[in-house]
């Protein structure tokens, strides 16, 4: 009776914690700490997971509202994507179905009002970008290491893809400045929220590639986001 009541304790404790994590390790002995949390705009629960100092989210962001409640302009047309100058997202296709796998995709200026992220969270600057792809080898080295493993969602040959991090990264695509959809399944890209002149950097990788690839693109285009606690 005392082993089960010991049990049943320990299965609450860890309903409570809101977060029951499990450690895994590579080859190299690099501890990897996945868990979950549950974004309290919408109720859904994203796999989260500890990279070195870091704790990301272990997909990428579904949401619809800011996490002051108010909601994100969901811009759907061609043209309306075009001449967009202020804070937008977007289902790829404009399908929301595609969403539960992929995520949105936001432009920068959304990116920008510092509530994208649920609280406790935030988009992730090009410094801790480069911390994470530091942490694990350099940017040669780390698309191997986050991305989604096989070609379930990723184009072959998917080169190099082990997801030993736990990370996910999925080929989400981009939608363009002038609001055409591409590159799902061939690539995934997400934004920083650093700034760079008139641009904004980002981080993307290609399913012919074990690179973490870094440049900065206009803020007008849709791409993908990662949130990384405060």
């Amino acid at each position: 009776m005392a082993r089960k009541i010991l049990i049943i304790s320990l299965l609450s404790l860890c309903f409570l914690s809101h977060s029951c994590k499990k450690e895994i390790a590579n080859d190299n002995n690099d501890i990897y700490e996945e868990g979950t949390f549950t974004d309290p705009r919408d109720g859904i629960v994203y796999k989260t997971v500890k990279i070195g100092n870091q704790v990301w989210m272990a997909e990428n962001l579904k949401a619809t509202k800011y996490s002051d409640g108010t909601d994100i302009p969901n811009v759907t047309s061609n043209y309306g994507w075009y001449d967009q100058i202020s804070d937008a997202y977007c289902w790829y296709d404009n399908d929301p179905d595609i969403g539960n796998t992929y995520g949105a995709l936001y432009n920068w200026y959304a990116v920008n009002t510092g509530k994208l992220c649920p609280t406790g969270w935030h988009v992730p600057s090009d410094a801790e970008w480069t911390a994470l792809t530091d942490y694990l080898g350099g940017k040669i080295f780390a698309g191997c290491k986050l991305k989604e493993a096989g070609t379930v969602h990723w184009n072959s040959p998917n080169t190099g893809a082990t997801n030993e991090t736990g990370f996910t990264a999925l080929p989400g695509g981009g939608r363009g400045y002038e609001g055409k959809f591409n590159s799902i399944g061939g690539g995934g890209y997400w934004w920083c929220a650093t700034e760079y002149h008139t641009n904004a950097w980002l981080r993307y990788m290609y399913y012919y590639s074990g690179n973490v690839y870094r440049s900065n693109h206009g803020k007008e285009n849709g791409y993908s986001v990662r949130c990384v606690r405060d």
